[in-house]
């Protein structure tokens, strides 16, 4: 295995992981290279459905992947570590010691060495610098955060049902600042919420006791869409009884409320940020790389970074151009699953000194989904290069269709669909919503 071409991929989130699983298939099984994926975590739960672990609309532990498992049967390594910097001189990744619970160091910081280094590490939520942001904000960039924004929300709404029961004030003001698509399908799964659990015993709260505010900088909801998929979204959040408050900045967030540019104070118990992201901030601190303000790394169109040829980078983490375009390759999981795809073939044509293969984005369009409401969205048509707009069923059956690619491309298609069954036999035994 020594003498093996060595590829260590940082990072296993939706791209990073799909990435090793075509490499340890195709090159791992047949000993043609060594295949290494280095993550913080021990599991995978696809990022786009983190709201919904954290509503309680998905069970995280029957959705999540462990890596080591998926390890043995696909042909890669595993290393269970944070990646903290590079040494490019002797072509080493080096992890940063790994602590138990109480502090205790169970691994010491390691190097590992690698031929060709693959950095997939996604990103994570950027508050702007604005004051209390950090301190009183609940976040969903990793499964903890949303297993424990889950938790809080189930005592948030236990204490409120108390309350109700004992005649005393009883409004759960829960806000949103962000309404880019995590935060808009956030805050439909909260509606969702907070009509379920009445139906669990918690029956001395009233859905109109919950009150959910979306809050938005730009002049409309999904600023980055087209203006019709705005328009519905906003249509379906303000049906479902959640207040749209755009061309809102936010100037401070203290622990009890919302405070706006201009000077407006809006209560909240609850206060979610889902507005902007940015990369990891070590990535700023990598040894002679490129990066933009947003800690991006920056990347040529065959996703290898300006400064090394040996070191790719690609999904969130990465700034990559396009022909004809001064914008780079959007932070979205399509874009992540296209760069993946395109990066496997460089790295197999790599091994036989091929050459790289450019990166050319495809826009398939966009979904958004509230959750059992309803879902509304924008097709591209490949042929023609217009947009259909679709909604209801027929979105719905895309939305959930892009979830099953994600486990075809870890999983294979038989088993995605014994997948499917289970999950099928899951939601007919199991309670619509987590309730612990």
């Amino acid at each position: 295995m020594d003498n093996l071409h060595h590829i260590v991929v940082v990072g296993g989130g939706a791209g990073g992981l799909e990435l090793v699983t075509s490499l340890g298939n195709k090159l791992g099984k047949k000993r043609k290279a060594r295949i290494t994926l280095v993550d913080a975590g021990l599991t995978h739960v696809w990022k786009p459905l983190l709201h919904e672990v954290a509503s309680g609309s998905l069970d995280a532990s029957a959705n999540e992947i462990n890596y080591r498992a998926h390890a043995r049967k696909h042909h890669y390594e595993f290393q269970l570590g944070r990646m903290s910097g590079l040494d490019r001189q002797n072509k080493h990744v080096v992890i940063a010691p790994f602590h138990d619970l109480d502090g205790t160091e169970v691994v010491p910081e390691r190097h590992i060495p690698y031929d060709t280094l693959v950095i997939a590490v996604g990103s994570t939520a950027n508050d702007f610098g604005t004051p209390g942001a950090q301190d009183n904000c609940l976040f969903l960039d990793s499964l903890d955060q949303a297993r424990r924004f889950h938790n809080l929300m189930l005592n948030a709404f236990l204490r409120k049902n108390h309350e109700a029961f004992q005649g005393a004030e009883h409004t759960l003001n829960i806000s949103i600042i962000g309404a880019g698509a995590t935060g808009v399908e956030l805050a439909a799964e909260l509606r969702l919420a907070s009509r379920e659990l009445p139906v669990y015993g918690m029956n001395h709260l009233q859905p109109s006791d919950v009150s959910i505010t979306v809050i938005e900088a730009a002049d409309r909801i999904l600023p980055a869409l087209p203006g019709r998929l705005s328009a519905a979204a906003t249509k379906e959040l303000e049906h479902q009884r959640v207040k749209v408050l755009t061309g809102q900045p936010v100037n401070e967030v203290r622990p009890t409320s919302v405070v706006m540019k201009d000077g407006t104070e809006l209560s909240s118990e609850m206060t979610i940020w889902a507005a902007g992201i940015k990369a990891p901030a070590f990535l700023a601190e990598l040894e002679g790389l490129e990066v933009n303000r947003g800690n991006q790394l920056v990347v040529e169109q065959t996703l290898q970074t300006t400064q090394d040829s040996d070191i790719f980078a690609f999904g969130d983490c990465a700034a990559c151009p396009q022909p004809d375009s001064d914008r780079p390759v959007p932070p979205r999981a399509q874009a992540a699953h296209q760069q993946a795809d395109t990066l496997f073939k460089t790295l197999c044509n790599r091994l036989d000194n091929g050459e790289a293969v450019p990166f050319v984005y495809n826009d398939h369009g966009s979904l958004i989904n509230f959750s059992r409401y309803t879902t509304v969205g924008n097709l591209m048509g490949n042929l023609s290069g217009r947009s259909m707009y679709v909604e209801g069923k027929v979105a719905r059956m895309f939305y959930l269709s892009l979830y099953r690619m994600h486990q075809v491309a870890l999983h294979g298609m038989f088993r995605t669909g014994i997948i499917w069954l289970m999950d099928k036999i899951s939601r007919a035994m199991q309670p619509r919503l987590k309730l612990h």
